[in-house]
């Protein structure tokens, strides 16, 4: 219908975007979906294309919105009374409406009547409902449309407070305030405030027993009460009032704009007071409006007026007093505006003045005073006022007033002002005189002066405060004559001096007693009276004059109007006043005095209700006589009785309430609280200030409030911080976070969350670090290894490093003496395989074995260190460093185990443990002798060390463990007897003993060698010379000596470093002696150790002349007497190795350089010859030095020199001789350098270095390649160079040094100097398990008497690339690069990433290392770079890669490799694109429940991972084939059937509309046949046939006919006239003009002829100029509005349609010339009489008058 309707109606002009868009035009707009309250219409438009056109073909407006009247009803609600006909599951209910539906607010859902029963009986209601109730939202085709105030859609628009839509709350007032009830019994009720018609948002409280009630006033006058006497929402003159009466408060609301002037009342109804708070907003009903201009001050020749502002009432239309409008500080009245007028020139003949346009000599009108009135008080401050009024100044120099409006554009002067500000006279009483008596009781004076404020003595002071100018003295010396009655009186001279200045009283405007002068004395001599007059004056400020009162007006004292006087002895002398005639003078005042006395008249009134008070006697000087007060001057002030008091009232005090002051508000907003303490106390005596807090339950009154609320407004949005949450970490620096939320406090306590951009402050952090302090140090196990063995029982291991996480958050590996002990079974345990093959058959695998070596070994001479081999003896000298390996097979050396008698051995300072199946003792001391036993599984094998200690006797063992001192110490004091743990004659084997002992085996198998070796260190058959150098060494030893002396090492060139004996010729003499008779055996044994000393010797000097040619021999053997047998045995254990050397019949062996220790031998002056290992100082005389090589092995080893690490290159001076020695002749001190002779056979290599330094200064031999490891447990390199290594391995660096002297060691870690802790063996330095905390320059310095030298090694810990514990830095980093994008982190074993087609992704790749690793992106293995068709950027240093508008096609598996000089690490991750796809719904709900045409018709869903998106996603893809399917094909059930409306029968005004309803039958074949109605009565109730329509009032514009035509003129003839344009119904009745809004209003104005407009501009013609050159010359004509017809003057205004002609110029614009002096205006007389000639620009315009003036 409605498209048929658009398609007939016609088409207006369509605009050229609307032809653009291929848009017909809109078409006209539908009717109102409702009559009132709001609707909305709607109009269509078609698309003129064939496809689709963009933009909506409906647009919607809202339309009458004016209100409903309050009989309609709500719209929701008539909605659901149309279903109160309709049963709902067979039953009839009454519909309400549901509003304010948070999920659907469009929706109809209705709630049955008295029951719970909530329906949604439509899915959308009625275009033009409200959403809300509270708001103007109304629903459009079932969605909620946003309107504003001005009822426009989409508008947000909002009224302020005031209720002005859009406005800025400028025309109201926020008032509020407190009212405290000030009740009592006369007086029950009281006004709390008065609220004016039109306020707003209206809420009172009341706190306390009282009530509320209200008064309106309504604008014609008519009165109202309301008693509030039942809670509730009810209208009180058309405005809803909702009042709350709670047990301790009332609350009134009102929404407002109320329709009256409500008047707020209380009523008292309890004893407490009670208080109301109150808070609304105010209209501003009077407002400044600007007037027009006032008439001009001249009617030509140019006058000035000005505007005013006056105060209008807005509610009256009418303007008001100006207080009205002061009453609301927001106004601001508007400053008069001030303009010239009437500028045409007057003309000659009518007399009227002329005056130039902004004329100089014309004065505006000015505020003139009179002067100032008479101060009205003389000090102290007073006001003074004079008449200020605006006069006028004309050229002849008369003043007139004129109106105050016309000097309003200054300001007016001041009327009053402060005046005698200065302090009035004050009194000053100068010092006391002496007292009149030397005894007893007398009196003393003193003058008291009246200061004014300049510090002169003047008159003015009051009386009433003068002080007194005598009183009474006490002598405390006893007088000795009886005592007078009255004190003796002053000297004449003082008493004359203070009765001249006492000074009368002055007249004040306060009503006060002036007496005046008193009179002569009564008598002539003696004593007389002297009387006065007292008056009750006043000053009148006004008149300055004096005003008499009745007594009573004056307060206080009246003063005495008589008074005694004495004049002088009466026999006619004067003579000197004495204290001797004092006493006649007061004897003769007695009579007086006695006439006044003292009484008490009573007590005070109580000072204390309860509690105890006091009473004061009332003391009044009385006359005697007639009983009545007298002044207090006539009593004898000595004789005034003493003061009394007297308690009363002693009862307690009732309890009560103590209320203690509010403390300060808990909150500078929102709404805080205020408390105080309120306690019931008990006051028993006030005297003692004893107070007993009692039970509140004891004060009958009610308890005052301790808390109030306090601050209660709104708070300015600010941060509320949430508490911090726990800590990431324990400790080494974690990150806490809290939330941060922007809220805003209200006034009723709660809180608002608002958007961040609300608060202005800086944002709190909502993130910090936390627990920033080291952790304890703790062991970081590896993973347990695999089973030492392949079956059977075996061990597993695991290693642990000490480990400490710094409050940095970084890892670091310190020493592990600062973990716990580690117990052995946490890096060691049994683990159990498979059994192993029974004996029966073979085994694959053999047990364990360990290589022994069964030899004897004796050091004879010092040596840094020894190497040996388990299973053996050792006897060394102490210092000795030894290194015991232990050599296997079949088992792992890391599984080593050692021990040292019994006890297991650990790493330590002073014994390495190390992990590859060796033992090392640094430095032997007495108490390292024992047993060593190395156990590889079920293989043990030992190895004995003992100490030989002085005289070359074995050591005694110690029995404690002694300091190295002590240990040192008592080497070097054994006696030769006591040196042997067992002495020779103690021994078993030489004396009688078990059967065991003569089989040669000892008790301790550690011992049964201890005697041959004893014997054999004391044997005297070693030739002379080897006992010669023997006691060198010791004599060397003794004196602290080099333990290479070169003289006492010359002398040992073929004693071997270390003798060794097999264990089996040991075990054959111990055999032997066993066997011989007990008498024999002690000769027996010395001969066979002498023996045994032969052979040992013979075999080391033939194994000297095996490894030596003749030609190379140097120095004669040492001759052997031929008494002595030697026999054959292995000699010269290589130090390096702990091997022992074999003879030359060996097929093969490695080279081997001979090393002989001897000084540098310097064969002549100029030649030095040396062997390697020595140190070579050149001289300056030096010209040849030769360095022998000598070197063993088989094959023959080939010879080659290097220096410095790099081959020698041989020249003319540097010689290669022929027995491979090196010879430089004529060195250089580029010569200086290590030189090193390196032997090299098919089996392996030697090497032996010789130092060539320059006058003995230190060398230090160095290397400068750089070592990169990443594998090797350890690495050895010569200082000089870089070491770049991973963490955990042991790096030695290697520091020879030579010099002469030998130069000293020092080493250096980044320039500070090495403690003791380091492990510092013979110039070399050896770093365990480096970590990053070991990086850094170590310094090798060597020093000696000829200077020093130091080289470096760079030590660099690499990291290999590896996967951060903390992922928060790559996550924030993934958050700043894109915040809404989807993100995956990558990860060695590879993650997935799951996107939508068109995404993009960032990819990101947590990596750690050092140095920082470099990273390379893949794609299914290729370079990133080379992916095709893939967008993509690299961010955060390569961590990042963003890969954009992904497809199909990009999607697989991306990997990023990390890597550094330490290693590499992949990680990977997936990304999987989603796809769209079409999908069939199942079958849909039957469009149908009967009948023929019910179908289920299946639906295609566009579907993304399985949520529908957008149909438009798959439009490439195949759409599946889809066929309705036919369902619920049957009879219907009867039912009720109707046709449509018919048309109203009336257009407004209450019409009927009807319709035809049928009981119908629908058939399955689709045919529908009338039945009987009873049929559907029964399933349904009868829909009704007929409803009211047009409701609505007939409404008309009506409109009275046209005025006169005489409005203002708008052109030649040409007027306005109106009429009266009203809105009415049908009935005549007079309605606002909204109810005629929606039908075309008539005009009231429109053009008419009026004769009266037939006027027209009339210029004359121009006057004189006013000078004939200059620049200030100018002309005038009169400019008038004339009558076309009478041509005669008409007011202005009536030509006012047409521009005005000007009506002056300048003229005469030209240079005066300079001969000429000339005055340019006619005014230059009155410049001269005003004297103004001084003036420049009256000079120049008046130069001639000027000029003779």
């Amino acid at each position: 219908i409605i498209l048929s309707y658009f398609l007939q109606s016609s088409r207006t002009a369509r605009s050229e975007e609307d032809r653009e868009g291929l848009w017909d035009a809109w078409g006209p707009w539908s009717e109102c979906s409702r009559t009132c309250g709001g609707g909305a219409s709607y109009s269509l438009r078609r698309c003129l294309s064939s496809k689709s056109c963009e933009g909506r073909n409906i647009r919607y407006r809202t339309c009458s919105n004016v209100d409903c009247p309050p009989e309609a009803g709500d719209f929701r609600a008539q909605q659901c009374s149309a279903h109160n006909d309709v049963k709902y599951h067979g039953q009839f209910y009454e519909w309400l409406p549901v509003s304010n539906d948070p999920d659907n607010p469009c929706s109809l859902k209705c709630q049955a009547k008295g029951t719970s029963l909530i329906v949604e009986l439509a899915p959308k209601v009625l275009d033009g409902t409200r959403c809300y109730t509270e708001s103007l939202d109304m629903c459009i085709s079932g969605l909620c449309q946003i309107v504003g105030c001005d009822h426009q859609l989409g508008s947000t628009v909002k009224e302020d407070n005031c209720g002005v839509c859009n406005g800025d709350g400028s025309t109201c007032r926020l008032v509020r305030g407190q009212y405290k009830s000030q009740l009592s019994a006369t007086k029950l009720d009281d006004t709390v405030v008065a609220i004016p018609y039109g306020s707003r948002h209206i809420r009172l409280v009341l706190k306390g027993p009282d009530h509320l009630y209200l008064e309106t006033k309504t604008l014609q006058g008519t009165k109202g009460e309301n008693s509030l006497s039942s809670a509730g929402t009810f209208l009180v003159d058309n405005s809803t009032v909702d009042f709350q009466k709670l047990p301790d408060k009332e609350i009134l609301r009102m929404a407002g704009p109320l329709t009256a002037d409500f008047i707020i009342k209380i009523h008292d109804s309890g004893p407490a007071d009670s208080t109301v708070q109150f808070i609304f907003y105010q209209p501003i009903i009077h407002r400044w409006r600007e007037t027009d201009f006032f008439p001009c001050s001249a009617t030509c020749g140019g006058g000035y007026q000005l505007t005013s502002a006056e105060c209008f009432d807005l509610r009256s239309n009418r303007v008001v007093a100006d207080q009205y409008c002061h009453y609301y500080p927001e106004n601001i009245k508007p400053k008069p505006k001030l303009q010239e007028c009437n500028l045409d020139p007057c003309p000659a003949s009518d007399g009227y003045k002329q005056i130039m346009p902004y004329d100089l000599y014309h004065p505006l009108p000015r505020w003139e005073a009179t002067p100032w009135t008479a101060c009205s008080s003389s000090c102290g401050g007073g006001i003074q006022s004079r008449a200020v009024s605006c006069v006028e100044e004309d050229i002849q120099g008369h003043v007139t007033s004129v109106e105050e409006w016309k000097c309003m554009y200054t300001p007016k002067m001041p009327i009053v002002q402060p005046c005698n500000i200065f302090d009035c006279p004050k009194w000053l009483a100068q010092e006391w005189s002496p007292c009149t008596v030397t005894c007893g009781q007398g009196l003393r004076y003193r003058v008291v002066l009246c200061i004014d404020h300049r510090g002169m003595h003047t008159g003015g002071c009051s009386a009433k405060t003068k002080p007194h100018i005598k009183e009474e003295c006490i002598i405390p010396t006893p007088c000795y004559k009886p005592r007078e009655k009255l004190p003796v009186e002053a000297k004449l001279p003082w008493f004359k001096q203070a009765q001249e200045l006492e000074e009368g009283a002055a007249v004040s405007e306060e009503p006060s007693f002036i007496p005046e002068a008193w009179s002569a004395c009564t008598v002539t001599c003696g004593v007389g009276i002297q009387v006065r007059i007292v008056r009750c004056q006043v000053l009148l400020s006004f008149s300055q004059s004096v005003a008499d009162l009745p007594v009573d007006e004056c307060e206080g004292p009246k003063p005495a109007s008589q008074r005694a006087c004495y004049a002088g002895p009466c026999n006619g002398e004067i003579p000197e006043f004495n204290p001797d005639n004092a006493d006649q003078l007061l004897g003769d005042l007695q009579d007086l005095d006695e006439l006044y006395d003292w009484e008490y008249e009573g007590f005070t009134k109580c000072s204390e209700s309860c509690g105890g008070g006091v009473q004061e006697a009332v003391v009044s000087c009385l006359n005697k006589q007639t009983r009545e007060l007298a002044d207090e001057n006539l009593c004898v002030t000595s004789r005034r009785p003493p003061q009394l008091l007297k308690s009363c009232n002693l009862d307690p005090c009732p309890a009560r309430w103590e209320i203690g002051k509010w403390s300060p508000c808990s909150l500078t907003c929102g709404v805080g609280l205020q408390t105080r303490d309120v306690v019931c106390s008990h006051l028993l005596s006030r005297e003692m200030n004893e107070v007993v807090i009692l039970a509140d339950e004891l004060c009958h009154h009610p308890k005052p409030n301790t808390v109030q609320a306090c601050n209660r407004f709104n708070c300015p949005p600010a941060w509320y911080p949430a508490p911090w949450q726990m800590c990431s970490r324990t400790c080494g620096g974690g990150v806490q976070k809290r939330d941060v939320l922007c809220k805003q406090r209200m006034a009723d306590g709660s809180f608002l969350e608002l958007p961040e951009t609300f608060c202005s402050a800086s944002k709190p952090t909502s993130q910090q670090v936390c627990k920033k302090d080291d952790c304890p140090s703790e062991w970081l196990l590896s993973d347990w290894s695999e089973c030492s063995v392949s079956c059977g029982e075996g061990t597993q291991t695991r290693s642990a490093i000490c480990r400490r996480v710094l409050k940095t958050g970084i890892s670091a590996v310190v020493n592990s003496t600062l973990c716990p002990p580690l117990p052995f079974s946490s890096s060691i345990r049994p683990c159990m395989l498979a059994t192993c093959a029974r004996p029966g058959r073979p085994s694959t695998k053999h047990s364990p074995h360990i290589a022994a070596a069964r030899n004897i070994y004796i050091q004879t001479r010092r040596q840094r260190k020894l190497h040996f081999v388990v299973g053996g003896f050792a006897y060394l000298l102490p210092k000795t460093t030894v290194v015991l390996r232990c050599p296997t097979r079949r088992f792992r050396k890391p599984l080593i185990t050692w021990e040292k008698d019994g006890q297991h051995s650990i790493s330590s300072a002073h014994v390495t443990v190390a992990p590859f199946g060796y033992l090392k003792i640094h430095r032997l001391k007495p108490s390292d002798a024992g047993i060593y036993t190395c156990s590889a599984g079920p293989a043990q094998e030992q190895f004995v060390i003992k100490l030989i200690g002085g005289n070359r006797k074995l050591a005694a063992k110690p029995l404690s463990l002694w300091s190295e001192e002590e240990e040192a110490l008592q080497v070097k004091k054994a006696n030769p007897k006591d040196a042997l743990q067992t002495h020779k004659h103690q021994n078993g084997i030489f004396s009688n003993g078990s059967k065991a002992e003569k089989r040669g085996l000892t008790a301790d198998p550690g011992n049964r060698y201890d005697d041959i070796v004893s014997r054999l260190l004391e044997q005297g058959g070693w030739p002379g010379e080897l006992l010669t150098s023997w006691e060198a060494q010791d004599s060397a030893e003794r004196n602290a000596s080099s333990e290479e002396d070169p003289s006492a090492e010359q002398a040992l060139l073929h004693l071997p470093f270390t003798m060794v004996a097999e264990q089996k010729r040991l075990d054959d003499i111990l055999r032997n002696l066993s066997q011989q008779p007990e008498e024999l055996r002690d000769l027996y044994s010395k001969h066979l150790v002498a023996q045994l000393a032969q052979d040992i010797f013979r075999s080391h000097l033939e194994n000297q002349d095996m490894l030596h040619k003749p030609s190379e021999q140097r120095f004669s053997p040492v001759a052997i007497p031929p008494r002595k047998h030697v026999s054959s045995f292995s000699s010269s254990l290589r130090s390096s190795s702990g091997e022992i050397g074999g003879g030359s019949r060996r097929p093969h062996r490695k080279p081997t350089i001979l090393r002989k220790i001897s000084a540098a031998q310097q064969l002549s002056a100029s030649e030095v010859v040396t062997h390697l290992g020595q140190t070579v100082a050149l001289a300056s005389g030096t010209l040849s030095v030769l360095l022998h090589c000598e070197a063993v092995g088989n094959p023959r080893p080939t010879i080659h020199w290097t220096r410095n690490g790099e081959a020698v290159q041989f020249s003319d001076r540097i010689l290669l001789q022929p027995d491979d020695s090196l010879q430089i002749l004529a060195p250089v001190e580029a010569d200086v350098g290590f030189y090193t002779c390196n032997a090299t056979n098919a089996l392996g290599y030697d090497s032996v270095s010789i130092a060539v330094t320059l006058a003995g200064k230190p060398l230090v031999k160095t290397s400068r390649v750089t070592v990169l490891n990443t594998e090797k447990p350890a690495i050895t390199m010569d200082i000089g160079g870089t070491i770049r290594t991973v963490r955990g391995v042991n790096v030695t660096i290697n520091c020879q040094v030579a010099g002469v002297p030998e130069a000293e060691v020092t080493w250096f870690r980044n320039k500070s100097k090495l403690g003791s802790s380091h492990h510092l063996h013979e110039g070399s330095l050896l770093l365990i398990n480096v970590s990053f905390s070991d990086q850094g320059l170590y310094s090798c310095r060597a020093a000696n008497l000829h200077g020093e030298l130091t080289e470096g090694t760079q030590l660099l810990i690499l990291d290999p690339p590896q996967v951060p514990t903390q992922l928060e830095d790559i996550r924030a980093l993934l958050l700043a690069t894109g915040p809404n994008l989807p993100s995956v982190l990558m990860s060695p074993l590879g993650t997935q990433l799951v996107l939508d087609p068109g995404n993009s992704a960032l990819l990101g790749c947590p990596i750690k290392g050092h140095p920082t690793p470099n990273i390379t992106w893949f794609q299914n293995g290729q370079p990133i770079t080379t992916a095709p068709r893939l967008t993509h950027h690299i961010w955060g240093a390569g961590q990042i890669l963003q890969v954009a508008n992904l497809s199909g096609l990009p999607q697989g598996e991306f990997s990023c490799l990390a890597q550094n000089e330490a290693g590499t690490l992949v990680q990977k991750a997936t990304l999987v694109i989603q796809d769209y796809w079409w999908s069939v719904e199942r079958l849909s709900t039957c469009s149908a429940s009967c009948g023929n045409r019910g179908i289920h018709q299946p639906r295609l869903r566009c579907l993304l991972n399985n949520t529908e998106v957008d149909p438009e996603h798959c439009a490439g893809k195949p759409r599946p084939a889809v066929q309705p399917v036919a369902c619920n094909r049957r009879d219907c059930p009867s039912r009720w059937m109707v046709t449509s409306w018919s048309a109203c029968t009336r257009s407004c005004g209450g019409g009927v509309q009807t319709r035809r309803v049928t009981c119908q039958k629908l058939k399955a074949s689709g045919i529908s046949t009338p039945v009987s109605n009873d049929m559907c009565t029964q399933l349904a109730k009868r829909p009704v046939d007929t409803q009211a329509c047009n409701q609505q009032l007939c409404v008309e514009w009506a409109f009275s006919s046209w005025g006169q035509c005489n409005g203002p003129c708008i052109g030649p003839r040409l007027a306005v006239q109106h009429r009266q344009v009203f809105c009415q119904t049908r009935d005549g009745i007079t309605l606002p003009s909204e109810q005629c809004s929606a039908l075309p209003r008539p005009v009231s104005t429109q053009n008419c002829w009026s004769e009266a407009c037939s006027v027209h501009w009339r210029v004359s013609l121009w006057t004189l100029c006013t000078a004939t050159c200059g620049n200030y010359g100018f002309q005038s004509r009169r400019v008038e509005c004339v009558h076309a017809r009478t041509n005669k003057a008409v007011p202005e205004h009536l030509c006012s349609w047409g521009p005005r002609p000007a009506n002056w110029q300048r003229c005469n614009i030209t240079p005066c010339e300079n001969t000429e002096c000339r005055d340019t205006t006619r005014y230059c007389e009155k410049v001269r009489q005003l004297k103004l000639c001084q003036l420049g620009q009256f000079r120049s315009r008046c130069c001639g008058t000027c000029g003779k003036a």
